[in-house]
């Protein structure tokens, strides 16, 4: 048996496709576990109904309401092996259970998992999914690369083999965020084998909002340090560069320079039209990622600056 834990919060435009896509799914022999934290739009009422006609879905309840959380809760009440995670906001190709399992039969790792395939509903949204696939958004990270299969430090949601959380513990619920990352991190550094399969498919709807974004990317910046101080191992370039441009940003903006210090500022201007408009996107959003690229950037550096103070 396989068991798929789903942490829910004010969810019910999408709780259903989560149930739906569970109960159609192979193979037959899984159960659902809904972890939700204190939702008042209904969520709890949909699950509690289909809770009660299909024994195989079980609704659990996160009083600290945050994701780490609710998957600490749903590993320990679950049966099943592998352990899958879902996400409310993300929908899956009709196989993606039965890739977990051939994907783990097959290269016997210990942690697998798709990339993450970013598909909008607005133009706002495309233009993020494409910003957010691009090397100049998002840096060398395997996980956003939807071709790539093999070896990898991180997965998108990620399914564990039940054993993984004997050895090297549970999700660190201090991070409300990035505590997938550092879980994965952590696996890795232990040695344990993270596999990235592309044949893994589900699409992820980014945020909708300029608002939404930048907070996304700055809570991003700002929980990576705390990761970052527990697994030393994993600290990559594209980490550092977005906190090393705001400064460089501050330093210009109040300082008497020359041309030439301005002229990294020029590279990035250059190199964010081209990436905004070197595609096929509509006109609307080519212009939009000219927002977005740097929104992403300075957001996330802006948070993970404060982050290296916070404890």
């Amino acid at each position: 048996m396989i068991s798929a834990i789903c942490p829910t919060y004010n969810e019910k435009l999408f709780i259903e496709l989560i149930i739906n896509f569970f109960l159609k799914a192979k193979p037959l022999n899984k159960e659902l576990l809904i972890i939700d934290g204190g939702s008042t739009d209904g969520t709890i009422s949909i699950a509690e109904k289909y809770a009660s006609t299909y024994p195989q879905i079980k609704l659990l309840y996160n009083p600290n309401k945050y994701v780490p959380f609710a998957l600490n809760i749903g590993i320990k009440n679950c049966s099943g092996d592998p352990i899958i995670r879902l996400d409310a906001h993300t929908t899956y190709a009709e196989n993606y259970f039965e890739k977990i399992i051939e994907t783990f039969q097959q290269t016997k790792a210990d942690i697998v998992g798709g990339p993450m395939r970013a598909v909008g509903r607005s133009s706002f949204q495309n233009a993020v999914a494409f910003a957010t696939s691009t090397g100049f958004g998002i840096g060398d990270s395997k996980i956003h690369k939807p071709d790539y299969t093999g070896e990898s430090d991180h997965v998108y949601l990620g399914a564990w083999k039940r054993s993984l959380f004997d050895e090297i513990g549970f999700f660190d619920e201090k991070l409300i965020r990035n505590q997938d990352d550092e879980f994965h991190y952590r696996a890795k550094s232990c040695s344990k084998k993270v596999y990235l399969n592309s044949e893994i498919i589900s699409y992820y709807s980014p945020r909708s909002k300029w608002s939404k974004l930048f907070s996304q990317y700055f809570q991003y910046g700002l929980f990576k340090p705390l990761v970052l101080r527990k697994i030393k191992s994993a600290i990559k370039l594209r980490h550092l560069i977005p906190s090393a441009f705001f400064l460089y940003l501050v330093i210009i903006f109040i300082s008497l320079n020359s041309f030439s210090e301005k002229i990294p500022l020029l590279i990035y201007v250059l190199l964010n039209f081209y990436f905004s408009f070197q595609n096929n996107l509509p006109l609307l959003e080519k212009l939009k990622c000219l927002i977005i690229y740097p929104t992403i950037h300075l957001s996330y550096g802006i948070g993970f600056i404060i982050g290296l103070f916070k404890r």
